[in-house]
């Protein structure tokens, strides 16, 4: 019988070898021995000029596959674990959903297959035809058969038996501080078997791979047909939900109200503010056309907002009365010049709030700035659990055509880069002078210069956006998935039913999910978002990888010997720790929990940042400091050329245009981050006249915080 004819067995999903076996353990008719199979897809590197031929490895589940020995016998170079887009483009299908039979005659030039010897060799093989939830038997023999049928290329191949023996060993260490080679890495960041559990390569040594796999596996957002765009799923905007409804509130205390403007600008008011858009107009993307006509005139799609609004500004504020003028609008912006997209972090459309503000005097537009900074600090730490160091942005690095922008920046330990959370900006008078928003100052009086009778209003603008997803995912994530702070978590808690059995009695079951129900609905009459998965598809193990992959902060597990004892147990998502918990009281209990969890994670986070951000007062010192992933404080004069010459002299190697975004971290110069509020005190302090800038010699005026960035 040919293997594709082989009969299949529907059965409920699984996660793992493990719920597999538990999954076909419920089915009648099975063979009285067989072995269960893996399938794996790793993209070996490949010049530029090529399409690179995917390696699909066929074993038994407990064979181990080093990509170190599928390198050796199929003589490539390295190879790793193939990304979504790559499987998609060759087999038409998922990672997670490869099998033998996805290979036809029609893509089998795409891929080729190393066989593992201990499976051709099996009487019986389990596989999954189409997916997790379905199972066939086949022979090793005659899956290798099909396989040459498809006339894709087939290697058999003996792994080394020795480590299958060594499997449930120890894993050994891996030293953080050193970074591993290119030709180390790829064989290194693979975690074994990790294509049964989620997250097939580690954190700390593939970042931008584990990035991508922890927000797709996550179910955090889909990759979108058009390069740099992402659909976000409703587990990540449910996350964006609250940071709206949070700083919602907090803008409205203050007279600010939301409001919507078209996302077109004509090229006739978007030039009107030539140093304003200089920094913009790379990123412009136009509409040049309506059907098949040329526009007489070409329409951008907003990059920002300030001059889009800005005409109706003027329009609208006639007297000193109208001040001050408070809008704020959630909306996207479209910015397009980018080589590396990164999802949340560099993408070509993104959601964010803009609030544009005008008032009468410097003070009152001051004060704004400095609140709306403290409110995005606030999001950032008392939402996402995430540390940041509030500052003022250098001139080179303020916003365009401003009076000088202030900033909340956030550190991403496992790469050791900065990365700016969001910026608050005073505008200063500049755009009510291009815009001729003016107002009779209510000061003025008989005798004044007439030229004094008119005022500019000052006016500012602040900016937060979806990045904020990206920095808490790439803080708090782990190899198991993401990790979410309960604050902005979609399901703060979720309830799984435990110890459901093929002998276990309708009555018996229905009493347990009705225990479940009654849990969950104690915990959201408390103000708790709570989940009770009594999907009956699904077994337990498989639940608890699927809520783990999704960052559930804790998971509450019930079952019949949990019901005898009053209680039910819990699991921390962050730290894996299990507790029983009486029902007794327990809205009170997970509540706390819940609070324990945020400040562990933003306890964890700020230790890694404080640990990292290094004062260097000696230039020999600077780069090094970078390279052990470091944010470094330094002494500086201020000057825009001394920080170009940072930049530049703090370089590493060469740049690889292709490589990853972070592969290329080591060769980023490091920028000015911004210029602390919070500037180093005592022995440390700056001393005028005395400290010198340790870039450039000259005297320093304050310690200007540096590093590596997105």
């Amino acid at each position: 019988m040919s293997a594709q004819d082989a009969p299949v067995l529907e059965h409920g999903p699984c996660a793992n070898s493990k719920e597999w076996a538990s999954q076909l353990e419920t089915l009648k008719g099975l063979p009285e021995s067989y072995s269960l199979s893996k399938t794996l897809v790793f993209k070996p590197k490949t010049p530029k000029t090529q399409t690179a031929t995917l390696v699909v490895v066929v074993a038994l589940e407990d064979t181990t596959t080093p990509s170190s020995e599928i390198q050796k016998t199929l003589d490539t170079k390295d190879t790793r674990m193939a990304n979504e887009d790559a499987v998609n483009a060759a087999l038409g299908v998922k990672p997670t959903d490869v099998s033998p039979l996805t290979i036809t005659k029609d893509n089998s030039s795409a891929v080729q297959v190393l066989l593992d010897q201990r499976l051709v060799d099996a009487p019986k093989v389990a596989i999954h035809p189409s997916g997790s939830s379905t199972t066939s038997f086949v022979s090793g023999a005659d899956l290798k058969l099909y396989l040459e049928e498809t006339g894709v290329r087939v290697t058999v191949h003996t792994f080394n038996t020795a480590t299958i023996e060594r499997r449930n060993e120890e894993k050994p260490k891996v030293d953080l501080q050193k970074a591993p080679t290119k030709s180390t890495r790829a064989a290194d960041a693979r975690i074994p078997d990790a294509e049964l559990i989620g997250i097939t390569t580690q954190k700390e040594i593939d970042f931008s791979n584990w990035y991508q796999q922890v927000l797709t596996k996550g179910d955090m957002l889909e990759y979108y047909d058009i390069s740099g765009c992402y659909i976000l799923k409703p587990w990540s905007y449910g996350i964006w939900e609250k940071v709206q409804d949070w700083f919602n509130i907090n803008i409205k205390s203050i007279g600010v109200e939301n409001c919507y403007f078209p996302m077109f600008v004509s090229s006739r008011v978007l030039e009107r503010e030539k140093d304003h858009i200089e920094g913009f107009a790379p990123e412009v993307a136009w509409v040049t056309k309506a059907g098949q006509n040329e526009l007489e005139e070409h329409i951008a799609i907003r990059p920002t907002s300030e001059t889009v609004m800005y005409p109706y500004y003027a329009k609208w504020i006639r007297s000193h009365r109208d001040l001050p003028l408070k809008l704020n609008q959630w909306n996207s912006v479209v910015r397009w010049e980018f080589k590396h997209p990164q999802p949340f972090l560099r993408t070509r459309e993104f959601l964010w709030q803009e609030g544009h503000t005008a008032h009468i005097s410097q003070r009152s537009a001051e004060e704004e700035v400095l609140q709306i900074l403290d409110w995005y600090a606030d999001i950032y730490s008392e939402l996402l659990a995430v540390p940041t160091i509030k500052g003022r942005k250098t001139e080179n690095e303020k916003f365009a055509g401003g009076l000088f922008t202030t900033t909340c920046e956030g550190y991403i330990p496992t790469t050791g880069r900065g990365i700016q959370g969001a910026t608050s900006h005073c505008l200063g008078q500049n755009f009510s002078k291009m815009f001729n928003i003016i107002v009779e100052d209510p000061s003025w009086k008989e005798g004044d210069p007439e030229e004094a009778k008119k005022l500019f209003v000052w006016q500012n603008s602040w900016g937060l956006s979806t990045r904020v997803i990206g920095v808490m995912t790439m803080i708090h994530g782990d190899n198991k998935g993401l990790v979410i702070p309960p604050r902005v978590a979609q399901y703060q808690v979720v309830i799984v039913p435990c110890g459901l059995t093929a002998k276990t009695t309708d009555e018996e079951r229905k009493k347990l999910l009705g225990g479940v129900e009654d849990i969950a609905s104690t915990l959201s009459k408390a103000g708790i978002r709570v989940k009770a998965d009594t999907r009956d598809t699904y077994s337990p193990g498989y639940k608890f990888n699927d809520w783990e992959l999704k960052g559930v902060p804790v998971r509450l597990e019930f079952g019949p010997k949990d019901m005898e004892k009053k209680q039910v147990l819990s699991a921390r998502r962050d730290t894996g720790i299990k507790a029983g918990i009486p029902l007794s009281g327990l809205a009170e209990k997970v509540q706390a929990l819940l609070d324990t969890i945020q400040k562990d994670l933003y306890d964890k986070a700020k230790k890694a940042y404080d640990e990292h951000t290094v004062i260097v007062k000696k230039w020999e010192n600077f780069t090094p400091a970078l390279n052990a992933k470091n944010v470094v404080l330094m002494p500086h004069c201020d000057r825009d050329e001394c920080e170009d010459e940072v930049k530049e002299r703090s370089k590493g190697r060469k740049d690889d245009d292709d490589a990853p975004e972070d592969a290329k971290a080591p060769s980023m110069g490091a920028k000015s981050l911004c210029i602390p509020f919070d500037q180093p005190k005592g022995d440390d302090a700056i001393i005028p006249g005395t400290t010198k800038c340790a870039q450039c010699g000259e005297n320093a005026k304050h310690y200007t915080l540096f590093g590596r960035s997105y």
